[in-house]
């Protein structure tokens, strides 16, 4: 059988429809940013990732178009409110299009790890090539604002050296150690994504239509700063610097240029997402405190994603992915 014929796999269905709702859900925030970004350098990159991902959507369609699977309906123009205020500054907007592209990458890797047909291959190679393009062009022009945030340095030791005590795996009794380098990488990876999280959250909060949602948003800005305070608490205790906070870089509009729908779509996604970042962190963690702050993080993120989908469901605004055959329902109907 030819390499292009083969039917998608539901993995290979199930990417195309995640990529898909997640891409139009980042894409009108990035539609909204470009009418407000100032700054050219700034500007042009968004221009950029709004076509690069339109040539992915439509590439997307295709797909599953061929398969004879609906479109998902994502989010549309009709999620924006154009001429609104602005809500972010320019800086922002640059910090906001490269975690995204963060998540951009992580989503890329995945789908194409899960992919057999050898277009589809292809695609989400492209897609990764696209992702990696706009990832170097995010961090150079926030080092070249003095905005990017670098991770703690560290010294060199004299030599490699084995671990000799148990109390490597001690963050709280007895002697215990200071963090490893391979335990901050996911430390400064989670702050970073909570306090993305945090802002959008305080942003949206401001916006929110309904009290509800604005309840909602409260929950998660609560949520998101005490575990920006757990890790900060942790990364402090060995006098390491945290990444700076991004609240001052949202104003004071109140007049929404979103649709509750994707306010709330958005943070859901990234307190999901997050939970493979907690996990990784989790699994990479030696000692016990860090377990035990992966443990509690990921436990709070579950009790929220539970709320949000409570909401979702209520105003009918969580787009279901395709099922597997119900084959008892189907031999009900003959």
């Amino acid at each position: 059988m030819e390499k292009d014929k083969l039917k998608l796999t539901s993995s290979e269905i199930g990417t195309l429809w995640g990529e898909y709702v997640n891409g139009t859900a980042v894409d009108i925030v990035n539609r909204y940013m470009v009418t407000i970004i100032e700054d050219e350098s700034i500007k042009a990159i968004f221009e950029d990732a709004i076509k690069t991902f339109e040539k992915q959507k439509q590439q997307m369609v295709a797909f599953l178009e061929n398969e004879k699977f609906p479109i998902p309906i994502g989010f549309t123009e009709s999620d924006l409110f154009k001429g609104k205020p602005r809500l972010f500054t320019d800086i922002f907007c640059l910090n906001y299009l490269h975690i995204m592209t963060l998540h951009g990458l992580l989503g890329h890797s995945t789908s194409l790890g899960v992919s057999v047909r050898e277009d589809l291959r292809f695609f989400y190679d492209s897609c990764d090539n696209d992702g990696k393009r706009m990832y170097h062009q995010t961090i150079d022009l926030l080092l070249e604002k003095g905005s990017f945030q670098r991770d703690p340095l560290f010294y060199p030791a004299k030599n490699p050296e084995y671990v000799s005590s148990q109390d490597f795996t001690d963050g709280f009794f007895g002697k215990g150690r200071t963090l490893a380098a391979t335990e901050i990488i996911s430390i400064s990876f989670n702050l970073k994504k909570s306090i993305m999280a945090k802002t959008l959250s305080i942003a949206f909060s401001q916006v929110a239509q309904t009290k509800e949602v604005r309840k909602f948003f409260e929950d998660a800005e609560k949520t998101a700063d005490g575990q920006i305070k757990s890790f900060t608490k942790i990364m402090q205790t060995d006098n390491l610097p945290v990444p700076k906070s991004w609240e001052t870089e949202v104003t004071t509009s109140t007049d929404s240029p979103f649709s509750d729908k994707l306010m709330l779509y958005h943070t859901g996604f990234l307190f999901q997402a997050a939970q493979a970042y907690h996990g990784a962190g989790l699994a990479s963690a030696m000692r016990i405190d860090l377990v035990a702050t992966y443990e509690s993080t990921i436990l709070q993120n579950l009790l929220l994603t539970k709320k949000w989908f409570n909401i979702m469901v209520q105003n009918k605004w969580l787009e279901q992915p395709p099922l597997a055959p119900n084959r008892k329902e189907t031999a009900k109907e003959k």
